[in-house]
């Protein structure tokens, strides 16, 4: 399977503290090369669940810091702060994308446990369309995913590489050799597509996952369940 990149892609949060420097970075890109900003897919994320209004309000400070005109993801970064508090974060994210058209092409959630998906899905707003979320083959999150998945949600795996902690695993290398591909490659084909199975079609195939690989290697950049956590896991958190 040929996998083409029909954008480019960029992942940005108000907790990075990296909005101003990315949406320059782009802008800066789109400029030498010639680029529409439309090719571009910048993503950012809310740091705090704290009041409706505040949630607005930082809303426009990403938009404003970004300086990009609109954003085209931006999500929930977390479920910290108890069921009421998320509730009002994902209304306000919705009221802002009615009142503001345009603004946010799409919203979503991230980190989020099942429990705390159920808090948004019961709240009558719009469902998120993605959930960017630490996925890999040592932390598969089998009841996450399905659950995600049955509401209609992009899953997107922002640690499809393990941060590189299992890149000596024998049954990575095992598989890495035989289809004489790098490691990473490997583990991005997981976020990509099942198990292989002849006669079977490759939209049967397909775990349509979104892999958000990060690198410092120029090289790798080019090349692009043991419940391992490689960052942060708020997924049970109150």
């Amino acid at each position: 399977m040929d996998i083409k990149c029909l954008c480019w892609a960029t992942d940005s949060a108000a907790w990075y503290e990296n909005e101003r420097e990315v949406g320059q970075a782009i802008l800066d890109f789109c400029r030498t090369s010639a680029t529409p900003r439309g090719d571009v897919f910048y993503t950012t994320k809310l740091k705090l669940n704290n009041g409706y209004e505040n949630v607005k309000k930082a809303i426009q400070r990403s938009l404003d810091a970004c300086a990009l005109g609109y954003i085209d993801l931006y999500l929930v970064h977390g479920p910290i702060g108890g069921p009421e508090a998320r509730r009002e974060s994902w209304r306000a994210i919705c009221d802002f994308q009615k009142e503001h058209p345009g603004l946010l092409r799409s919203i979503g959630i991230s980190n989020f446990g099942i429990r705390h998906m159920k808090d948004i899905i019961e709240s009558d707003r719009p469902l998120p369309a993605v959930h960017q979320i630490d996925l890999h083959p040592f932390m598969a999150r089998t009841d996450i995913v399905a659950f995600s998945k049955q509401y209609g949600m992009i899953l997107q795996a922002w640690g499809p590489l393990v941060r590189g902690y299992r890149f000596d695993h024998p049954t990575l290398t095992r598989l890495s050799g035989k289809h004489k591909k790098d490691v990473a490659q490997t583990l991005l084909r997981y976020s990509l597509e099942k198990k292989h199975t002849v006669n079977v079609p490759i939209s049967a195939r397909l775990k349509g996952y979104v892999p958000l690989p990060k690198s410092a290697s120029k090289q790798r950049i080019v090349s692009n369940n043991e419940g391992l956590v490689t960052d942060w896991d708020p997924t049970d958190c109150a």
